[in-house]
């Protein structure tokens, strides 16, 4: 038996013009009703027990439908909780409204006025000229937007702003676990100008001197992760900045009293940056740029070495990263070159050997095409080629063929080296004169 008077049913169905319901077909509609109700009023109390409340509001029950694809009531919203009297109009027929909340016209005539607000001013001044922000006092200077951000961030960190809202007595618990001091800001400010500092270079080594020895820096860690990929970010065309912001990774991996294990994925992007960019800093000179390839591949060696043990994945996505660089021929030879090094780093001879070696071939005749051809990328094509030769050198103590005093490489040993690595390639290993190292990449 339903719950849900039938009547009702009867009441509803003849206020829409249909006249006649069976008994059975107002049965049915009564139990259905009742079903309907009762999914809306679970659903609604599953809302105010994850808002933690015990009390049944409109908000749950508007929610509870929008949840069943049903619109929802309108009419009913109220920042408090609604209070419903009961009038009967009739025996058995009970009618509820909302009872309207009473004013006591004297409390609210002897109630205190409102803070006057302040009036309305306004000044004018050049944000920027020509995209340069001109140093007046309205203008932010980079070290105010330095201190802002170690400041606390949320709700009342800001005392005037609490003030205004009148919250000022409000204790707000800060989002960070620790506030760095002031002496820990004006290290982190010091560090930081010196080592953007180009007319300055003993400033910039007793800097990263300091990065390197420090203890009691670690809460400073996330900080200077966050500015290297900053400056990274913003500065490829500039290889001063990129070259400080490696020696300042370096520094602080060098650093025995920092724990920076947890960070090791947000210092990678920088490095791999520097690393397998194809731009970076200015054009007019093409080769400037390699040094810095290759201390991001002795970061990256270094990283993939000290915390593999930590992140067992770490060092086969570096490896499937520079990987994906060496093989793809549309990628600039300075790329190749990045990634070339890079595989030599993070996975030593055996990367050399297994993946380096097998497709030297192919891309032997890619370097030899931009060699020949006089191309633009004729220099950047004889850097990669000392690269390619650079990392074939860790094989030579890998060949298990003993050599006596005098040997030479001989005629089929030169065809099969060609055969193997390519015309291009193959010449050049020969040309060293180091009959170790091509029995070593024979033997690969």
């Amino acid at each position: 038996m339903s719950v849900w008077n039938p009547d009702n049913i009867r009441d509803v169905a003849e206020s829409v013009g249909i006249a006649a319901l069976g008994d059975e077909v107002l049965t049915a509609l009564s139990s259905d009703v009742e079903f309907r109700l009762s999914q809306v009023l679970e659903e609604a109390f599953r809302f105010m027990r994850h808002s933690k409340r015990t009390t049944l509001s409109t908000q749950d029950i508007t929610h509870a439908l929008r949840m069943l694809d049903v619109e929802p009531l309108y009419g009913y919203e109220s920042t408090r909780p609604l209070r419903f009297g009961e009038a009967s109009i009739g025996p058995g027929q009970p009618l509820f409204y909302v009872e309207d909340e009473e004013v006591d016209f004297e409390k609210l005539i002897n109630a205190p006025l409102p803070k006057v607000p302040r009036e309305i001013s306004f000044t004018a001044h050049w944000l920027a000229v020509e995209g340069v922000q001109p140093s007046i006092p309205q203008n932010p200077t980079s070290a105010d937007s330095r201190n802002q951000e170690l400041l606390p961030k949320g709700p009342g960190a800001n005392s005037t702003l609490a003030a205004i809202s009148g919250n000022d007595a409000v204790t707000v618990k800060p989002l960070v676990k620790h506030i760095l001091s002031k002496e820990l800001q004006l290290y982190f400010e010091k560090i930081c100008s010196a080592l953007l500092d180009e007319t300055n270079d003993e400033y910039s080594v007793a800097a990263l001197a300091s990065l390197r020895s420090d203890p009691g820096l670690h809460q400073l860690v996330p900080y200077f992760v966050q500015f290297i990929a900053e400056k990274v970010t913003h500065n490829l065309k500039s290889l001063f900045v990129l070259k400080q912001m490696m020696q300042l990774t370096s520094a602080m991996l060098d650093n025995e009293s920092l724990y920076v294990d947890p960070y090791v994925a947000a210092i990678v992007p920088p490095v791999l940056t520097c690393l397998v960019s194809p731009r970076l800093g200015s054009s007019s000179n093409r080769l400037e740029h390699y040094p810095l390839r290759s201390l991001a591949a002795s970061l990256l060696g270094l990283i993939a070495t000290k915390y593999a043990k930590s992140s067992h994945t770490l060092k086969p996505r570096l490896a499937r990263t520079c990987l994906k660089h060496f093989l793809d021929p549309n990628k600039p030879f300075a790329v190749h070159y990045g990634a070339i090094l890079g595989l030599q780093a993070v996975g030593g001879r055996e990367a050399v050997r297994v993946l380096i070696v097998p497709n030297l071939k192919e891309y032997g005749k890619l370097l030899q095409e931009a060699i020949e051809g006089n191309t633009p990328a004729k220099a950047d094509a004889e850097m990669t080629v000392g690269a390619v030769l650079g990392v074939l050198e860790k094989l030579e103590g890998v060949s298990s063929t003993r050599l006596t005093n005098g040997y030479s490489v001989n005629d089929q040993e030169n065809t099969k080296l060609v055969e193997k690595v390519g015309e291009l390639l193959g010449v050049r290993i020969v040309a060293m004169g180091r009959p170790h190292l091509v029995q070593a990449v024979l033997e690969e």
